[in-house]
């Protein structure tokens, strides 16, 4: 087996899952037909603020939050809904995203250079 990168990984997540836009993104939520989870971590959020009605949920607990036979569970991770992630730079998104279609996910996508490309269309962020 050959040694990959974690670019290699980031690379091969986001040839298997829905790439989305600032603006697309905005478009969704705005049509309220998606939850928007933020994977970033908490030190994260109090550095740089968070998009406006996301839902946090660190990436080292995604899978005991997304699962509903833990205690941890979130109930934004309904497998009926629509589920768009992010995180700082769009890596951690398109791998988490992944590892949601392989725990059986069928409608998850992620924002497409994270929080940077956000912040760079001139987004809204809230404190």
């Amino acid at each position: 087996m050959e040694n990959r990168t974690a670019s290699d990984l980031v690379t091969e997540a986001k040839k298997n899952v829905e790439n989305l836009s600032p603006d697309q993104v905005e478009r969704e939520l705005a049509q309220g037909n998606a939850t928007l989870i933020d994977i970033r971590e908490s030190e994260e959020l109090k550095e740089s603020g968070k998009i406006a009605g996301s839902t946090h949920a660190p990436r080292g607990m995604l899978e005991f939050l997304a699962d509903d036979t833990t205690p941890y569970h979130k109930p934004e991770f309904d497998r009926k809904k629509r589920l768009i992630l992010h995180c700082a730079g769009g890596g951690r998104s398109a791998l988490a995203a992944t590892t949601l279609k392989q725990m059986g996910y069928t409608n998850v996508a992620h924002l497409d250079g994270g929080l940077k490309a956000w912040k760079e269309a001139g987004k809204p962020l809230e404190q």
